[in-house]
């Protein structure tokens, strides 16, 4: 508000509607609770307040004046222009931004405001006393308005803007690019938009304030509209034919060339697929996901000799048709591809090329033809073919083959029931180039003929009880014949002529090639005969027919009472007589063995008998304990066992008890003295005895101990340290004879040594000295 307003405000009588007086009134007092009247006192006043003249103060933004800008006036009608009244101001800008004359109240901005950075200010205003500094008025708030002005143009907040629209879209199709702060809406002005002749168009957008009235700001942006791709082109071939060569040798699956139609469209529009319309049988078509290519391959094994050039149609076809844009035209192409087959030197092919089968009768002679193989050059010069079996498959050489007809001949015998097929493999190559090579299996199957008789399957026997009934059936029968006939197996069975007068047995065809033997007549008396061979014929049905005689050995048997076979023993002269050459010999053998066993324990038992004698003659002096080790003396008892040295010989000389001394304590040549002497004597003579004859034989082992310590401490060769010396002493006499061989001739000898002649050609020289001389050869 201006200064006149409040002059006006004044003017219009509104006293009694101060801005920051209280109206003073008349004393009034009001009835209390209980009659009583409150005292406020002689000089109590009411205070009424009073009401605003004003709402708020207005200022304008983007001041550029030098002097502050007047914003408004505070006044309270009971400022009576002396000047003791002090006005004041608090709130946002008091003081920096806006100041107040505190005589007058007059209110300045002293900076420019921005109304887009702050549009109001809220402030509290005051009247004091001068002098005493005490509120006039209850503080009061007010408001400063920032007043706008076109300072500001618009702005875009995101751009540069991309949109897109469809090719071919129809006319006023509208595309809407919108954010927080600008919606900026487009129309297609014009049809048949082609994204293969433009892609994209770049707009200009422009926006102005007050309505594009003069003296309004404006700002623009970039606004790039995108023409988006459609399925509105069908691929197409560059090229309305291509040539490719391959080699007729080239495996199946191997890659001809490579083909591709080209798409005006993009992305998933460009997808095709292509497929063959001429020519599928040898060749086939795949689609390189990755190029979108076109790959064409062998289906099939080429042959130049056969044809040498073949047209492939193959077509090409999107995969995503847009069913809008059919009316086109076709969203398929179709091209030529000629491949052109270049000829190889191939191998010799057979025919039939999976491999022959032939047979040959198993009786055939050799050199007998067995089949022929057909093999020839396949390519155009018709080279010659020779033939050869790869020995591998026939290591036995039974075929040969003909290295120019390729002719199969027998090389040597056959027989079907050792081997019923064979299997080889027939080698063909080119006569002057043995790289080219092929090979073919051929199986020749053997033919079966009648040659060999049927045979009892196994070597029958059966046994029967003596009280058998007449017509029992003792025993069925089968054969086995190795020959296949194609009609199958049939046999005849019959009783050999020789068995003819046997009345006892009779013999009848059953089922499945097989026959009963029946028992005609009474029973039997095994003690007169217990054993039957009844030889029986088989024929089989040929042709031609073979025959054979086998022999059924029946068994005559004691039973109980219900017929169960008890035993079935024979006379000696019966069994000695049914004991075939074999079963003699086995026995025999078995006798031998035992017999030999025999002499083999007696052996042993007469050999250990001489070493447990030789043991007990043995003297405990012949156990010579040698301590040749270098040790250190008497205290080295790491590396031997130094008790053995010292109780070596510590026999006790004398006991006195009533038994003596313990004779196993002794060498054998003192137990001998003290059995010899004191075995006629008794009691204490006796003991009495053996102490003396047992002192005076130790003293003599003494004696001859001491001489040989002596003799060692003497020897200068001796090492210069201790060491340990044994002697055997084996006494004046010894009642053992001398061990050599060399007198045995001239002594007397208990002992037989004639048995040394029945071991062998090794031991007769032996014996010869050993064994006693026959009186005709000590006579001459």
């Amino acid at each position: 508000f201006r200064p006149w307003v409040w002059t006006l405000l004044a003017a219009l009588g509104l006293l009694s509607v101060c801005r920051f007086g209280y109206c003073e009134a008349s004393r009034t007092s009001s009835p209390t609770s209980g009659g009583r009247k409150e005292d406020h006192g002689p000089s109590s006043l009411e205070r009424v307040k009073r009401g605003w003249v004003w709402n708020q103060f207005f200022v304008v933004e983007e001041y550029t004046g030098t002097e502050p800008l007047y914003v408004g006036k505070i006044h309270t009608d009971s400022d009576e222009g002396e000047g003791n009244i002090k006005y004041t101001i608090s709130g946002e800008g008091a003081g920096s931004i806006f100041i107040i004359d505190e005589l007058t109240g007059d209110i300045h901005a002293t900076e420019r405001l921005d109304r887009e950075e702050k549009a109001f200010y809220t402030l509290r205003a005051q009247a004091r006393n001068r002098l005493s500094d005490d509120p006039l008025e209850p503080e009061s708030e007010f408001v400063i308005k920032v007043q706008d002005i076109n300072d500001s143009e618009p702005k875009f907040l995101e751009g540069p803007y991309i949109g897109s629209v469809a090719e071919l879209s129809p006319i006023g199709k509208a595309r809407v690019i919108s954010n927080t702060a600008i919606a900026v809406i487009h129309r297609l002005a014009v049809a048949d938009l082609d994204r293969e002749t433009q892609d994209r168009y770049e707009l200009v957008v422009k926006a102005t304030d007050m309505a594009g009235q003069m003296g309004g700001l404006s700002g623009s942006t970039t606004v790039t509209i995108v023409i988006t791709d459609v399925n509105d082109n069908p691929p197409r071939f560059p090229q309305k034919m291509y040539q490719f060569s391959v080699s007729e040798g080239a495996a199946v699956g191997t890659p001809v060339g490579h083909v591709i139609a080209t798409d005006a469209d993009m992305g998933e529009n460009t997808d095709m697929t292509y497929l063959i319309k001429d020519g599928g049988e040898l060749f086939k078509v795949t689609t390189d996901v990755e190029t979108q290519e076109a790959v064409v391959s062998i289906k099939k094994p080429l042959d130049f000799e056969t044809r040498r050039t073949h047209n492939v149609v193959v077509e090409a076809v999107n995969k995503h048709v847009d069913p809008r844009f059919v009316d086109l035209g076709s969203f398929r192409d179709q091209t030529i591809v000629r491949v052109s087959v270049s000829d190889v030197d191939e191998p010799p092919t057979f025919k039939p090329p999976e491999g022959t089968i032939m047979e040959v009768q198993e009786d055939a002679k050799v050199g007998a033809l067995v089949g022929v193989v057909s093999a020839s050059d396949p390519d155009v010069k018709n080279k010659s073919v020779r033939f050869s079996i790869d020995r591998a498959t026939d290591q036995e050489m039974i075929f040969y083959i003909d290295p120019d007809s390729g002719a199969i001949t027998l090389g040597k015998n056959l027989d079907r029931e050792t081997a019923g097929w064979h299997n080889i493999t027939v080698k063909a190559v080119e006569a002057d180039n043995q790289t080219m090579a092929s090979h073919s299996p051929v199986s020749i199957r053997i033919l079966d003929v009648n040659d060999n008789p049927p045979e009892l399957a196994t070597p029958y026997e059966a046994s029967i009880c003596e009280d058998a009934k007449p017509g029992q059936v003792i025993h069925t029968i089968s054969v086995v014949d190795r020959d296949e006939p194609l009609a199958g197996h049939h046999f005849i069975f019959t009783l050999d002529p020789e068995a003819s007068s046997n009345r006892r047995f009779t013999l009848g065809d059953v089922t499945d090639n097989t026959a009963g033997i029946r028992m005609e007549g009474a029973g039997f008396n095994r003690h007169e005969q217990n054993v039957y061979f009844l030889p029986i014929l088989v024929v089989d049905s040929g042709p031609p027919s073979l025959s054979s005689t086998g022999t059924l050995t029946i068994h005559v048997c004691g039973c109980d009472t219900e017929g169960a076979i008890q035993s079935c023993n024979a006379t000696a002269y019966v069994m000695s007589a049914a004991l075939s050459p074999g079963a003699l010999i086995a026995l025999l053998v078995c006798m031998l063995i035992l017999i030999v066993l025999v002499l083999l324990i007696l052996t042993l038992k007469r050999h250990r008998k001489g070493q447990r004698i030789a043991e007990d003659e043995e003297d405990m002096r012949d156990n010579v304990i040698k301590y040749n080790d270098e040790g250190g003396g008497e205290q080295d008892t790491q590396a031997y066992d130094m008790s053995a040295l010292r109780n070596l010989y510590e026999f006790p000389e004398a006991k006195s008890c009533d038994s003596g001394p313990d004779i196993r304590s002794l060498p054998q040549w003192i137990q001998a003295n003290r059995l010899s002497v004191g075995g006629g004597r008794a009691g204490a003579e006796g003991a009495a005895a053996t102490a003396a004859a047992v002192a005076a034989d130790f003293s003599l082992f003494k004696g001859y101990i001491r001489k040989k310590v002596e003799q060692a401490d003497a020897d200068l060769s001796v090492p210069p340290y201790d060491s340990f010396q044994t002697y055997a002493f084996e006494g004046t006499s010894s009642p053992a004879l001398s061990l050599s061989s060399i007198h045995t001739l001239s002594t007397t000898s208990e002992q037989d040594f004639s048995y040394l002649s029945d071991w062998g050609p090794r031991f007769r020289q032996l014996a010869g000295y050993y064994a006693p001389g026959k009186p005709e050869e000590e006579g001459s």
